[in-house]
């Protein structure tokens, strides 16, 4: 019976970046009298990327601390920087108005006492929107479409927290509630359009 050879895979090498010793020849070449100039020594070690950071090192610690106070400032890159757009910091016109009626859009997802005291609290809310919109309208910052736009956003508001107070089943109260709030955040986007 003949026997076959199992032919195994040959092992991974991984090859380590370690420098190599350069050998030296065996026999030494002498300078002859009619050459002045000796033959330049090649470096004992291969410039390699470990050699090299070597060498930086060990110049650095020749030079000391007196190169580095010596170096010059580095340049200042603010003064050449500009943005390449604006950015806007001011509140738009109708802030106020939109921060107003988010309190009360906050308000409605939290129990807040009776419905009536909800009612009550939305027509205060839409009474000062009011004012701040006729204010804006007022001096001239406004178009008077959209403060119509508002105005009917509000009234849409009181109709629904009316609607609210005289709810009596809670899937309806829930519901009424929640239309309610989503006049709100319309309100809200109408006063930032400003």
């Amino acid at each position: 019976m003949a026997t076959s050879l199992l032919r195994f895979p040959a092992p991974v090498v991984r090859h380590l970046h370690l420098p190599r010793r350069r050998r030296l020849p065996d026999a030494i070449p002498r300078c002859s009298a009619s050459n002045p100039t000796p033959p330049s020594t090649p470096d004992p070690l291969p410039p390699t990327p470990v050699v090299l950071e070597l060498r930086r090192k060990a110049a650095l610690l020749r030079e000391g601390r007196s190169a580095a106070i010596s170096q010059p400032e580095p340049p200042n890159y603010e003064i050449g920087w500009k943005r390449t757009k604006k950015i806007k910091n001011e509140y738009p016109k109708g802030w106020a108005i939109a921060d107003v009626v988010e309190k009360l859009e906050g308000l409605m997802g939290r129990h807040y006492g009776s419905t009536e005291l909800l009612a009550k609290v939305g027509c205060v809310v839409a009474e000062r929107a009011r004012e701040e919109a006729d204010v804006l309208l007022a001096g001239g910052e406004v178009d008077d479409r959209m403060v119509t736009e508002l105005n009917r956003v509000l009234k849409m508001i009181e109709m629904d927290l009316e609607m609210v107070k005289a709810a009596v089943k809670e899937e309806t109260l829930a519901e009424r509630i929640e239309q309610a709030r989503a006049r709100c955040r319309q309100a809200i986007r109408v006063a930032l359009s400003f």
